[in-house]
């Protein structure tokens, strides 16, 4: 074997993306909520950057203008998405040079309105953080907590207490104790015995929620039925013996083998409904996430058009604070001070491009979804059309990538509701009479053929096709059977309703 050294020149091309481009596809592909964040961020992380308020509410006013001009031009922005094959960065110097050129208007008369250090006093104004936090709801308290608080007033010998918190530490956020009781045994660190470990689970079992405690379904459901202080025979009985029965909506099975009639089996099944599967879920926090739509869609009656707007009235004005544009002019600084300002103007400057560059972006994408499904804007979802992302990039001369971005975690609000604006991009198929129907229409089309049939002979799969047929709508029975799962649609024997 021989080893040596050699030189190679090679020539190859590769794509370099300047932090410009990076920051500027991060801005973009923030939502409304997020972008405020990072604003805030950099206000804390960068001296050079600030809060221009004078100009805020003009800013605000300036919203609806973004819009025609979005439509009639591309913005100077979009040309940051472009990459060049150079890695130079001569143009971001030089125009950093004449950073307080093109800001000296906006910032001329910095000095006279301010000094080095200033102070806020509050005036009386309220302070926006303070409400906030006195409006955010207290911290929910958890399920262990919730249970261990009724432990306390529980009576039983002191190794039964035990047992019974050692219990309770294992018991899953759903209610469940998955775990063997013998295999718990050995965490209570004092003997004790298999009767007393039953004990101090029945005990658990006696707490709220209703049904905690239990090692499966069928035991969850017989401790909530037994809590109910009435009949429950029939229920136990379904429960305890016919519970597969019940999954696979077999109701004269049932009722064959219990010797009650359909009308009681139904009756039972309806107390049965009233039960939690899940009784754990009833404490600690699961809420919904909060929705702040980015774009918001009205109807113009005067033009019969849709128009939209940013709701971004509550991200800051930036402007770059002049007084340190104005110390990197003099020549007495220090070289690792002007390094650092420069660093600093270049990344503010960068960002208030790049939250230019997202507004018009967005508002160019809206735009675009608008005259498209103008239909479903009228009618529904049932007339929602294919849109393929490629095909917008195309007619909007940006890259496919940046349509991604644009519409990643950003929701429209429209006169019919809230959707996410992905949700408008979808492929789809054609109807019997050539036009184009998006995957979703045809989900929703299925299930408004579903809500409507006849529950007491519901529609099989193949009964299916032949009515989407009717519509126009042409699938395999493989597909519908696929659209029928992910809609959470039971076959058709467990929809039939019995009388």
């Amino acid at each position: 074997m021989r080893l040596d050294i050699s030189q190679q020149m090679k020539m190859d091309q590769r794509m370099v993306l300047a932090p410009r481009m990076i920051q500027s596809m991060e801005i973009l592909q923030l939502p409304l909520q997020a972008l405020e964040e990072r604003i805030e961020q950099e206000l804390l992380s960068n001296p050079v950057l600030e809060r221009d308020e004078t100009n805020e509410a003009s800013d605000n006013h300036g919203n609806n203008d973004q819009q025609n001009q979005a439509d009639n031009e591309i913005p100077d922005g979009e040309r940051l998405l472009s990459i060049k094959d150079d890695n130079s960065k001569t143009e971001d110097f030089a125009r950093l040079d004449s950073a307080g050129s093109e800001f000296g208007e906006d910032f001329s008369d910095y000095f006279d309105r301010s000094t080095a250090t200033s102070f806020r006093r509050n005036d009386g104004e309220s302070d926006r953080k303070l409400e906030a936090m006195q409006n955010t709801a207290a911290p929910s308290i958890s399920l262990r907590e919730h249970l261990y608080q009724q432990w306390l007033f529980v009576e039983a010998e002191p190794i039964v207490k035990k047992a019974g918190q050692v219990i309770i530490d294992f018991i899953e956020d759903t209610g469940y104790l998955t775990v063997d009781l013998n295999s718990l045994a050995e965490y209570v660190k004092e003997p004790v015995t298999a009767e007393q470990m039953n004990q101090a689970l029945e005990l658990v079992q006696t707490l709220e929620p209703s049904g905690v405690g239990a090692r499966d379904l069928p035991e969850c459901l017989i401790i909530q039925l037994n809590n109910l202080n009435r009949d429950c025979s029939l229920e136990l009985e379904i429960i305890g013996e016919h519970l597969k029965n019940l999954e696979m909506n077999r109701y004269p099975a049932i009722a064959k083998k219990t010797g009650r009639s359909i009308e009681e089996i139904q009756q039972a099944i309806k107390t049965i409904a009233t039960l939690d599967p899940r009784p754990g879920l009833q404490l600690g926090r699961h809420e919904n996430h909060f929705i702040m739509p980015d774009v918001i869609v009205e109807y113009d009656e005067e033009h019969d058009e849709y128009t939209a707007r940013l709701t971004d009235g509550s991200l800051p004005s930036l402007r770059i604070n002049t007084q340190y544009t104005q110390m990197l002019r003099q020549k007495d600084l220090g070289a690792n001070a002007k390094e650092f300002l420069n660093n600093n103007v270049r990344s503010a400057k960068w960002l208030i491009e790049s939250i230019q560059q997202r507004k018009a972006t967005l508002l160019r994408v809206v735009h675009h979804v608008l005259h498209t499904q103008r239909e479903f804007l009228d009618n529904g979802p049932l007339h929602l059309k294919p849109l393929p992302m490629v095909d917008v990039a195309d007619k909007l001369g940006i890259h496919v990538g940046t349509v991604s971005r644009a519409v990643s975690g950003k929701y429209l609000q429209t006169p019919i509701g809230i959707f996410p604006l992905r949700s408008f991009f979808s492929g789809g198929t054609e109807t019997a009479n050539g036009d184009s129907v998006s995957w979703d229409a045809v989900k929703a089309k299925l299930q408004e053929i579903v809500d409507a049939e006849d529950k007491a002979d519901p529609f099989n799969d193949d009964q299916l096709v032949d009515e989407l047929k009717k519509h126009g709508i042409t699938l395999a029975r493989r597909t519908v059977a696929k659209y029928r799962g992910i809609l959470n649609i039971p076959p058709a024997r467990r929809r039939k309703q019995f009388t």
